[in-house]
């Protein structure tokens, strides 16, 4: 067993305490997104009487903003499990590759379908499904050939180069695909952007699901991040089984983003920003880390869809743009705020 630093018993309550926090901020958010629409309120007012309003809340601005707090849930786990298992408070849920390769993927299936066009993010239920399961693909592929490269999960620098090489690839690989069919663009383009529009409850039970058995695992395989923090060579002298718990930890990694990336696109840095957006506010394991990331960015992300929503109603900004500007707008104050940008450490 890792023997873990201490945790002051304030420090727990703080956990908690923010925990809950999130908690309630989500509630407020859901509650929030289900009056934001085209319609404004109209709709949440004539519900009980015109079934065509009770539709608009209960399945599209209702399921809409449940799926932005899963993904958003899922993309701050795969941040968290990233930084720890990288060692490297720059890393993100994308760094295996896995966001060109589900970019990739996406390409592919709307050039075989023919009819670009129509097969925008607002295609029909069947052609979503063919777009999601082509994403997925791509994105766990990716992942597979980064650890191909990398000649397994056992060396760290060997994965990160291999991400990025494989992510390098993959991309130009897609971007020879559009070339190749410019009527792919438009549709391509919202997926990159990122977008929760279309996430209906089937996504949002999916996602949910797979949410809940990669928090599970994760939490499972807190310890061994712990023990990273320390060193390779310290964590393997305190018993761990580095290769086989690094595989596991890759995986929940792959299977959070491939899962979050192919029902809502390409959203930048929610699982970046989420872990930074915790560790100031409380200092614990990464046991607490992991469960506290997610709910950040679950609170993130659906904060970015009711401002992208709201903002130049009735039309809608991508929420990818958003969370760029969010996230991006943070860690830029944060960086100044340590003495890393505008001035001399």
């Amino acid at each position: 067993m890792v023997a873990a630093r201490l945790v002051h018993p304030s420090q727990t309550r703080r956990a908690l305490g923010l925990g809950a926090g999130l908690g309630m901020l989500a509630l407020v958010l859901l509650l929030l997104g289900i009056t934001i629409g085209s319609t404004g309120l109209d709709s949440l007012a004539a519900m009980r009487q015109d079934p065509v309003a009770w539709q608009i809340v209960w399945d599209i601005r209702l399921p809409r903003t449940a799926g932005a707090w899963v993904t958003g849930a899922l993309l701050g786990l795969a941040g968290a499990v990233a930084q720890g298992l990288f060692r490297n408070p720059l890393a993100d849920p994308y760094l295996l590759g896995s966001g060109s390769g589900a970019s990739l993927g996406a390409a592919l299936a709307l050039l075989m379908m023919g009819r670009p066009q129509a097969m925008a993010m607002s295609g029909s239920w069947w052609l979503q499904l063919g777009i999601t399961g082509a994403a997925f693909v791509g994105a766990v592929l990716a992942v597979m050939l980064t650890l191909t490269l990398a000649r397994g999960a056992q060396h760290t620098l060997r994965l990160l180069l291999g991400g990025v090489i494989v992510g390098v690839v993959l991309g130009a690989a897609k971007d020879l695909v559009t070339v190749a069919a410019p009527g792919i663009l438009e549709s391509m383009q919202g997926f990159t952007l990122g977008s929760t529009s279309f996430l209906g409850w089937q996504a949002v039970a999916l996602m949910a699901a797979v949410l809940l058995i990669c928090l599970v695992a994760a939490f499972l395989l807190a310890p061994v991040l712990d023990g990273l923090t320390l060193g390779e060579s310290t964590a393997a002298s305190l018993g761990l089984m580095l290769p086989g718990l690094r595989a596991a930890l890759v995986a929940v990694l792959a299977l959070a983003t491939a899962t979050a990336v192919a029902h809502a696109g390409l959203i930048a840095f929610v699982g970046l920003a989420a872990p930074h957006l915790v560790r100031p506010l409380v200092r614990a394991r990464h046991g607490a880390l992991l469960l506290l990331s997610a709910a950040m960015g679950g609170a993130l992300l659906m904060l970015a869809d009711l401002l992208a929503r709201w903002l130049l109603a009735p039309q809608e900004l991508p929420v990818g743009v958003l969370t760029a500007l969010i996230g991006g707008g943070y860690l830029l104050w944060l960086m100044h705020r340590r003495g890393l940008v505008g001035g001399t450490r």
